[in-house]
């Protein structure tokens, strides 16, 4: 073999073992058989449907990994024309991490993607299984038992954070049960995790009390302005102890008491400043009232040559 042929083994290998990785954590989560009043396709149809779950923490493109009901025999090669391959060029089938694909098993893959060309049949023990894109790696499988009621589902109770520990690709009873979505503890979620988180009884109280907010609205105005009047209050109490405390580190500084400083009459404010001021003005200029004469003061000047016109004059040229 050449470099070239072997460059182009090399090739291929890592990109199936590549391939195979990103698919590892792809699992079947929950399944219904019978749907009679549970979810519908695209169509407004209700058919059996299987859910996939990305148990990675990156997402997933799942196109091109094969769905089957068949089961393969020990030592036997799966067939790929009777398993439901995903196929390309479609943006839904890449799945974000710890997110879900359900897939209609009605038979009609020509309906889309998301419909398989196989059916679960209610009544009997139905077989699920997906391969990665080689169609011989198996992924995980599923056996749903015959007695699985109509509108129940058949779910995985492994918890969430532990999904991605699931290192086996064969069935174990142990990690699956019944569910009919009457309880909380039975919801069936296609589409979302198996695990639903509880309510809080308080929160679904206020919500039935108050739907449109109205309530909550005024309740945080209220605690807003009660919390800004507080603040104010608090600032204004701050400023007359302040105050209270300057007066009196001033009368010890004085050595006066402080009812000796209270006692004096301290003029601050300018409006009485300006008022002593006018008074004392009309006091002392009293012959600004005879506002009919007029006072004229002649100051006679003493000669200096830096303000006599003499020099300031242009000299007559001399005529001869």
């Amino acid at each position: 073999m050449n470099k070239k042929g072997l460059f182009l083994l090399i090739f291929v290998c890592l990109l199936s073992f590549s391939s195979y990785a990103q698919h590892k954590g792809l699992r079947i989560t929950e399944v219904m058989v019978e749907n009679q009043t549970n979810i519908t396709d695209e169509y407004g149809n209700r058919h059996a449907w299987i859910e996939l779950y990305n148990t990675t923490r990156k997402s997933m493109q799942i196109s091109t990994v094969f769905i089957t009901n068949e089961r393969v025999p020990e030592g036997q090669t799966p067939d790929k024309t009777k398993m439901y391959v995903i196929p390309l060029n479609d943006k839904n089938t890449k799945i974000e991490h710890l997110q879900q694909a359900v897939f209609f098993a009605d038979g009609d893959p020509w309906k889309g993607t998301f419909h398989a060309s196989f059916e679960l049949v209610p009544g009997q023990e139905n077989y699920i299984a997906i391969y990665d894109a080689d169609g011989l790696t198996k992924l995980d499988e599923v056996v749903v038992p015959a007695n699985l009621p109509a509108d129940h589902s058949f779910a995985r109770t492994v918890e969430i954070e532990d999904w991605n520990k699931i290192e086996s690709n064969e069935f174990n009873p142990a990690e699956w049960e019944f569910r009919n979505g009457k309880e909380k503890d039975s919801a069936i979620t296609p589409g979302i995790n198996n695990q639903v988180i509880e309510l809080n009884d308080k929160i679904e109280k206020f919500q039935k009390l108050d739907g449109n907010g109205v309530m909550l609205t005024i309740m945080a105005m209220l605690i807003v302005f009660s919390a800004l009047l507080l603040l104010s209050i608090c600032f204004y109490a701050f400023g007359k102890i302040n105050a209270s405390i300057a007066r009196k580190n001033k009368a010890i500084s004085q050595g006066k008491t402080e009812e000796d400083d209270h006692s004096e009459v301290e003029v601050d404010s300018s409006e009485a400043i300006a008022a002593i001021s006018m008074a004392l003005y009309q006091h002392l200029n009293a012959h600004d009232y005879e506002d009919t004469v007029l006072t004229i003061n002649k100051v006679k000047r003493a000669y200096s040559p830096w303000s006599s016109k003499i020099y300031s004059l242009r000299e007559l040229p001399n005529k001869h």
